[in-house]
Order: structure tokens, then C-alpha cells, then sequence
């Protein structure tokens, strides 16, 4: 007690300024959405990201010199152009006749020699997403500074600095505005005529020049040429100075503030992108407008009006988990004694990190984002930070409708229209097909080849798993003119596997191949196989998704006959010679196999294909094959993993696999040990954002499920989160659980809003009342359409022995008839 009212009395002189504080003393009061820590970031990821959806910033905060790195979402190497391989459609039927046959090696060699490991002439493996560069702020005679502090407040979007030097306080703050399309830096001091220093730009590009002109320094460039195609983007950065007092001076390269009061620096980026096969905007004129358009708009004007359009999306979810000391520590030593230390509410804010990286690389009208968000230091990142679809951008998008962020989503549903044209030509070039297909990366220009060779490329999935996300967005929104709008993409995708299925031979089943597990070797030493688990589960989903559709809008009776017919065709999912689900037609999964892809699990999560209370053997083989597959992993494999047990209804073993997420990463970036970065990105190593993303809908999972057959309510619940609340989660349905409150383990307190309206079921922990009356024992199937599982008719419960063998806990099953727009509220029955 004595040590927290002596810290409490230590922050509040600090706060008021009475006094200098050392580090140690200069804790903040606890603001449960701020990063904070007490030295400048050294490395890029120890930088704060800060981001408008369009244009991104990493902040490193350093007292003699601040560097800003910048991205636009359309800086990326190359130019129009898809990446087909030449003669592909000509091999193809050998190719299957010789995996069919079980040659798997010989098929293996004949594709390779169309499109080997690394890309030849005449082709490609798609762009690098790359940096526009460094905005440079140098102080002179800011060496040695005391009671340095910087944070990242994710409750409003804003980043900040301040320290001491000879009395005088300095203060910046940052912030990146969609509204007024602009980052901005404001610089102050608690004396006047104190801010003075220059501002430089570095840029890796190979073809840049920089300039000033009326005090504004520019950066002019294009994309990197990369394989065969030229690098044709063409960007234009411009940073504008607003100062009070003082004055600016302009030299060839750089603009120099002397004597001001307080200056604010704006940074406006153009390029001539206006979409994958259009490149005729101009720069000059897109990066020129933002910053004409607040000539006459104050700071805090901007300020407001970012503030107020982020918190309209942030503010939508309220989450508490429990509070300890911990959330005195700054952020890098709580995620250095996270494995030690109880701190329930890192979690919290971790969550709520993702949430806030959504929304700063996803807004309505922008990129969808990519393997990094829109933060990228580099011109040849790993991977190229693309579009990686056979995992990584669609579990970007998992938190976006359970995490009350549906507008979020938009980017990607765009990108899907792009791809469905081209992807066209890849079904109709490569496969002699109907409809559109893509593998198992894209990028800006938006192409649908094979990226890597067959080993990691032969996998013609990438668009069945994308137009998951649209069924899943009419599921959360109900909304029939977005599904009527997005219909002809669900078709499209249906009609290319309609016409690539092949018979396989031994047992009957229509089957996808060549194809693989992404992105495993199978016994016979390559990847390549026909009837994999993954495949025959997203042809499943995508006739599932498109006979619903057809149904609901009334079209198609024929094409929808025919895809039924091929539906009850696929091969079901099978249990293997070690009790696990098996991830390929044939038995062949090893027990010591660590793979970081669990891709046979996709019917577990994302999809809804396995069941405890449908199809209890499945869900106990899919659990033990996520056991033999282990824990630890690539960041993104380990938020995976933490939706995967969620699924499983074992909290305890999903927060394992978030505390395994929550290790401090090393920086030196190799090997696939996972873990966060000081920034709370998330490691593989190196950054990808992916993982991010999937534990903030790990974590969502935990406390609210919707996809079998129920509002499933505290599924999920680590022994450490006995107690704790969260406002605003999503369901199917479209239903918003506006509050949530649990106590020792059981619902004390839950407010459902109806959006749609229609029956409500409710699986929860203990018995509860409501103060509306109509709350009923559920019987039967659920009438509500939106909880129907994809093409499985769900029971109302397994018998009682199957939920003992699977130790699962007992819970109460309620209906009550809502009405649109209703709120109805439930209390525990004591």
C-alpha cells in the first residue's frame, strides 16, 4: 500500500511538473491504452505504428534526431501485368494423370519445369510492397536529455514524446489523419522560441530526387524495377512546416526552423496508382491537394477530427480482463515479465492493439492490408510483404466483423472484385476453366499465377478461402444488396471448381488436383497431391456458400443443382491411424510433424465443418492433431492455434498459446520462434502482422462464439479470466452483444442488441433470466437461418456420452424471439 501511494503522490508531481523526474519515477498514472516506454525506439520495431488506412508511419521518437518512416499504400515495385506461366494448360493433364497414378515426384518435376522455384525470364512471383522513406527531424543540442517518455494512446490514435533539457520541456505529438489525408508532428515547448531544428528526407529508392520549394521540402520517385516488370509507380511526398514565431529557411535538400514557438509538420503523399491496371493519377497534384485543403484548419481542428473518426470504430468494444501492478511497468517490461507476472490486462490491450492496427491499415476506399499492414522500412521485404493467401491476409480479416469493425473488411471484398477478373484469365489460360481462380499470393497488380515453384505454389485455393470473407460478412450483417452485389464472385468461384474436379481413381471422390497442404511435404518428399483435407473443405465451403446465396436471392435453380450434385461427391474428412484428422486422402500424418501450417484444421477455424455437439470424433481428431502439431511456432501460426483451441472450448490451453505470443521476440529476426517485438508487433520472426490480427480474434473467440448453431457465450474461459467483462463483440445474426458481464466463472450480467431481429439462441454456463419475457429452454433445430451450419443440419445437443467423452462442461440452451432493432437484457438466476 505504501509503495503505490508513494508512486500515485510520484506520478502527480511529475504530471504537474513541479519537479524533474528520473526514469524510474516517471511512471505513468495507469492509462489502460497506451504503449509507453522511457527511451527512444533504436531498431524499427521498437518504432509506434500510426496509420490512416491510405499512408502509414512508424514513430522512433529520438530526442537529437526523429526519424518518421512513411509508406503509401501504392508505393510497390513494378507495373501492370499478370503472371501466367507459359504452357502450363499443356501439361496439365499429365500432371494430374501422374499424381492420380501416385508419381507424386515425376508430376512434381514436370510442373516445376513451367514454373521453377525462383521466377525466370519472361515471368514473375509477383511485387514487393516498399518505403516511400525517412521524414529526418534533427535538434541540435538535444543530447542529453532527462525524463524522457513516449507512448502510443491507442484509445485516440496519437502518438507522443516529451523530456527535459536545461529546464525547458519539449513535447511532440503525432498523429495520422484520415479525414484530412495527412500526417502530422507537432512541435512544442513549455518556453518560447525554443523549437529549432532541420528536416531532412532519406529515401532507398533508386530513383528519387529531393527539392524544396515555397518551404516545403519533396520527395519524388518511382517504384524498383523487380524480374520483368519496370517499375512504373510514380510518388511524390511533400512536407509542409506551420510555424508560430521564428522563421524557416529552405537549402537545396532540407528546410531549417529556427526560433519558432511551436511548428507543426504535415506530410501529404500522392501517387499516379488508380488501380491494378491504371496508372495515369498524378502525384504531384494528389500529394499537393491535402495539404492546400487545412491551409485555413488549425492543429487541433485536424486533431478533433481524426480523433473523432478513429473513436467512432475503436470505441465500439470495451474490455477488461482484470487489472494488476503490471500495468505500472512500461510495455517492453511487461512483455519481458509476461511469462512470470500476472498481467490479465496486456491481453486486453494487446487485443485491443489489433483492433487499433486495423483500423489504421483498412479503411473504406483503401489497399486491403497486406503481410505488414502499410508499415514497411524496406524495397525488398521478406516475402515481399504481398498478399500471402493461403493463411496470412485472410487472418488480417478475422477480427473484422467479431470485433465490431465490419467497415474494415471493405478493402478486401475490393481486392476480391479485382481478383475475380483477373483470376479469369488464370482459370481460362492455365486450367481451360470456367469462372476465376488465384493462388497462393497476389500483390497490387493483382495477379493469380503460381508464385514459387509447385512446391509452395501449386495451390489453386486462394480465392475458395477469400470468398469465405463475403458469406462471412452477410452472416455477421445480413445485408441481402451486399450479397446480391458479391453473388456473381461466389458463382464465379463455384463454376471454376465445377469444372477442375477430377475423379480420383481409388475411391470415387471428385477431388482438386494438382494442389497441396500448404505448406507441408507429405512421405513421398514433395507437397503435391490430389483430395487434400484443406481443398476438399474450401470446395465444401464455396458450393455450401453459393448454394445458400442462390437460394436466398432466388437464381440459379439449375447451376445450383449441379453444384449440389458435386458437393455429395467431395470426400469427407477422415480420422487416421494416430486418432488425428488427417490432413491428406491418405493416412499419412506423423505424430512428430511441427509444421507451422495446421491447414487441415480450417474446417475447425475459420469454417465451421467440425462440431462437438455434430460430429464429436471429428472435433476430438482435430484436437489430437493439434497436439501433435505443439505450440510453439511462427507468431502467425500461434495466433492460429489460439482460434483453434477457442474452438476447441479449452480457454486454459488457448491463453497458453497467447502467453507463448506474448514472449519477447529476438531481434535479430531468424527461425520460427514467434513472439512480439517491444512494439507489440508480432513476430515470425520478422514482423508480420498476421499474427496480430489472429490473436485479437483468438481472444474474441474465447468469450463469444456464433458459428454452431448458438450465441455461444464464455466458451472458452482461461481459469486466469474468471472474473472480467467486454462490451460490443459481434455474432452472427446480427446481433451486437452490447455488454457482458461473468463472475467466477458464470454469465452475472449480458445485453444483446437485434439488428435483424429473429430467434436468439444463447449457450451459456449457468441458468439466466431475461426481463423480457418469451425466454424458453431451446428445442429443436435453431430456426434462425443465419446459424445454420454450411450444409450440415445441426442437432440441438449430442448425447450426453459424447460430451462426457470429450470432458466438455455442461450448458444451459435458451431461445427468445427478437425484434429488429430491440435490446434485450439477461441476469443470472441465483
Amino acid at each position: 500500500m505504501k509503495h503505490l501511494l508513494n508512486y500515485f503522490i510520484a506520478t502527480a508531481i511529475c504530471l504537474i511538473g513541479l519537479v524533474g523526474c528520473t526514469n524510474q519515477e516517471q511512471v505513468q498514472s495507469p492509462n489502460l491504452l497506451k504503449l509507453w516506454y522511457t527511451q527512444p525506439a533504436n531498431q524499427w520495431e521498437e518504432a509506434l505504428p500510426l496509420g490512416n488506412g491510405r499512408m502509414g508511419a512508424m514513430v522512433f521518437g529520438g530526442a537529437n534526431k526523429d526519424i518518421i518512416q512513411l509508406n503509401e499504400e501504392s508505393v510497390w515495385a513494378g507495373e501492370p501485368g499478370n503472371n501466367l506461366p507459359v504452357g502450363f494448360k499443356e501439361v496439365l493433364p499429365k500432371s494430374r494423370e501422374l499424381l492420380l497414378g501416385e508419381k507424386y515426384q515425376e508430376a512434381h518435376d514436370l510442373l516445376l519445369s513451367k514454373f521453377p522455384r525462383h521466377a525466370g525470364e519472361g515471368n514473375n512471383y509477383g511485387m514487393p510492397y516498399q518505403t516511400v522513406g525517412e521524414l529526418v527531424l534533427e535538434f541540435k543540442g538535444h543530447d542529453e536529455v532527462t525524463d524522457y517518455y513516449r507512448e502510443l494512446d491507442i484509445s485516440n490514435a496519437t502518438s507522443s514524446v516529451r523530456y527535459n533539457i536545461n529546464g525547458v520541456q519539449y513535447t511532440r505529438e503525432y498523429l495520422a489523419s484520415t479525414p484530412d489525408n495527412v500526417i502530422a508532428i507537432k512541435l512544442a515547448a513549455d518556453q518560447p522560441e525554443n523549437i529549432n531544428f532541420e528536416l531532412k528526407i532519406n529515401s532507398l529508392h533508386t530513383r528519387k530526387e529531393i527539392s524544396t520549394k515555397d518551404n516545403t521540402l519533396i520527395l519524388s520517385g518511382y517504384g524498383e524495377p523487380v524480374e520483368n516488370k519496370d517499375g512504373k509507380v510514380e510518388f511524390n511526398a511533400q512536407f509542409k512546416p506551420v510555424i508560430k514565431g521564428g522563421e524557416i529557411s529552405m537549402t537545396d535538400s532540407s528546410l531549417v526552423i529556427t526560433g519558432a514557438d511551436e511548428a507543426v509538420v504535415y506530410t501529404s503523399i500522392g501517387t499516379n496508382f488508380n488501380s491494378y491496371k491504371d496508372l495515369t493519377g498524378n502525384a504531384v497534384e494528389r500529394a499537393k491537394k491535402p495539404l492546400s485543403n487545412i491551409d485555413k484548419k488549425s492543429y487541433a481542428d485536424i486533431k478533433d477530427s481524426h480523433v473523432a473518426h478513429y473513436q467512432k470504430y475503436f470505441n465500439r468494444i470495451q474490455i477488461d480482463l482484470g487489472k494488476t501492478d503490471s500495468v505500472n511497468k512500461s510495455t517492453d517490461l511487461r512483455i519481458a515479465d509476461f511469462a512470470t507476472a500476472n498481467d490479465p490486462q496486456l491481453v486486453a490491450l494487446y487485443f485491443q492493439f489489433g483492433r487499433y492496427l486495423l483500423i489504421s491499415s483498412s479503411q473504406p476506399g483503401t489497399q486491403p492490408a497486406n503481410l505488414q499492414g502499410i508499415w514497411n522500412h524496406q524495397l525488398k521485404p521478406a516475402w515481399d510483404s504481398k498478399y500471402t493467401i493461403n493463411i496470412n491476409t485472410e487472418m488480417n480479416y478475422w477480427p473484422s466483423e467479431v470485433t465490431n469493425l465490419s467497415e474494415m473488411h471493405e478493402p478486401l471484398f475490393g481486392m476480391l472484385k479485382d481478383l475475380s477478373e483477373t483470376g479469369k484469365e488464370a482459370a481460362t489460360e492455365m486450367y481451360g476453366a470456367e469462372g476465376w481462380v488465384v493462388h497462393h499470393n497476389t500483390d497490387i497488380w493483382r495477379i493469380t499465377g503460381p508464385v514459387d515453384g509447385p512446391f509452395y505454389g501449386m495451390w489453386p485455393m486462394g480465392g475458395a478461402w477469400l470468398s469465405q470473407h463475403l458469406w462471412q460478412h452477410y452472416l455477421f450483417t445480413g445485408d441481402q444488396e451486399f450479397l446480391k452485389e458479391y453473388y456473381p464472385i461466389l458463382k464465379g468461384s463455384a463454376a471454376f471448381y465445377a469444372d477442375v474436379l477430377q475423379k480420383e481413381p481409388n475411391t470415387g471422390y471428385m477431388v482438386v488436383v494438382p494442389s497441396m497442404s500448404p505448406e507441408n511435404r507429405h512421405p513421398e518428399g514433395v507437397s503435391i497431391a490430389p483430395g487434400n483435407t484443406m481443398d476438399n473443405q474450401l470446395v465444401f465451403d464455396v458450393f455450401s456458400n453459393l448454394i445458400n446465396a442462390a437460394t436466398i436471392l432466388d437464381v440459379d435453380a439449375d447451376f445450383k443443382e449441379k453444384v449440389q450434385s458435386l458437393k455429395d461427391q467431395l470426400p469427407p474428412m477422415q480420422v487416421g491411424q494416430h486418432g488425428q484428422l488427417q490432413e491428406w486422402l491418405k493416412d499419412w500424418d506423423r505424430t512428430g510433424d511441427k509444421h507451422r501450417h495446421v491447414s487441415h484444421l480450417y474446417g475447425l477455424y475459420p469454417g465451421n465443418q467440425i462440431s462437438p455437439y455434430s460430429n464429436p470424433e471429428l472435433f476430438e481428431a482435430a484436437k489430437n492433431s493439434l497436439e501433435y502439431r505443439g505450440d510453439k511456432s511462427t507468431g502467425w501460426s500461434m495466433g492460429w492455434k489460439v482460434n483453434l483451441w477457442a474452438r476447441l472450448l479449452d480457454g486454459d490451453r488457448a491463453y497458453k498459446l497467447i502467453a507463448d505470443q506474448l514472449t519477447p521476440s529476438p531481434l535479430e529476426k531468424v527461425g520460427e520462434k514467434g513472439g512480439t517485438y517491444p512494439n507489440l508487433f508480432d513476430a515470425h520472426p520478422p514482423f508480420q502482422i498476421d499474427g496480430n490480427f489472429g490473436c485479437t480474434a483468438g481472444i474474441a473467440e474465447m468469450l463469444v462464439q456464433s458459428h454452431d448453431g448458438a450465441v455461444h457465450l464464455i466458451p472458452a474461459l482461461p481459469s486466469g479470466w474468471s472474473s472480467g467483462s467486454i462490451k460490443g463483440l459481434k455474432a452472427r445474426g446480427g446481433f451486437e452483444i452490447k455488454e457482458l458481464v461473468w463472475k467466477d466463472g458464470k454469465i452475472d450480467k449480458l445485453v444483446v442488441n437485434s439488428s435483424l431481429g429473429g430467434n436468439l439462441r444463447l449457450r451459456v454456463p449457468n441458468e439466466i433470466s431475461s426481463t423480457i419475457e418469451g425466454l424458453v429452454m431451446a428445442e429443436g433445430e435453431n430456426p434462425n437461418a443465419f446459424f445454420m451450419k454450411a450444409g450440415i443440419k445441426q442437432p440441438l445437443i449430442s448425447d450426453q456420452a459424447n460430451l462426457e467423452l470429450l470432458n466438455l462442461s455442461k450448458t444451459m440452451l435458451y431461445d427468445i424471439s427478437t425484434e429488429s432493432g430491440k435490446t434485450y437484457e439477461f441476469s443470472a438466476i441465483n
